[in-house]
């Protein structure tokens, strides 16, 4: 009787344990797998210069990481998908507002990404910010 208990709560305990796992959907797993590197950011079909120069340092290398936290740029702060997982949302100390970006494409070799973002030199002006990203 012992046994069958054991067997029984080893089993369980493999069971729970395995669908941890299948809880990640395909679209996390492919966000969270690689590290990112960017191609391009554009403000309004340009490269940001001027007051949208800030744009530029989420240029280089981006992670999110499982457990919600990640690197973007020379930024760092947290991420999260929107229910659907069509939106990410950055939270990071360097920009007072979140950034949530509409996700264009993601597969294992590429990550486009679309948000308007505000002026943080003039909160009136926003421009419409475009981001590529490949799989390092």
């Amino acid at each position: 009787m012992r046994n069958i208990i054991g067997l029984s709560l080893i089993t369980a305990y493999l069971l729970l344990s395995g669908c941890n796992k299948d809880d990640e959907s395909e679209r996390f797993k492919l966000l969270t797998t690689p590290v990112w590197t960017s191609e391009s950011i554009l403000a309004n079909g340009v490269e940001p210069a001027g007051s949208w120069i800030f744009l530029k340092q989420f240029s280089g290398d981006a992670k999110f990481n499982k457990d919600g936290t990640g690197s973007f740029g020379s930024y760092t702060g947290e991420w999260k998908f929107n229910a659907a997982e069509t939106e990410i949302t950055i939270i990071t100390t360097a920009v007072s507002l979140p950034i949530i970006t509409d996700i264009v494409e993601l597969t294992s070799k590429s990550l486009k990404i679309t948000t308007t973002v505000n002026n943080p030199l003039n909160p009136l002006e926003s421009a419409d910010v475009s981001m590529t990203f490949k799989a390092k």
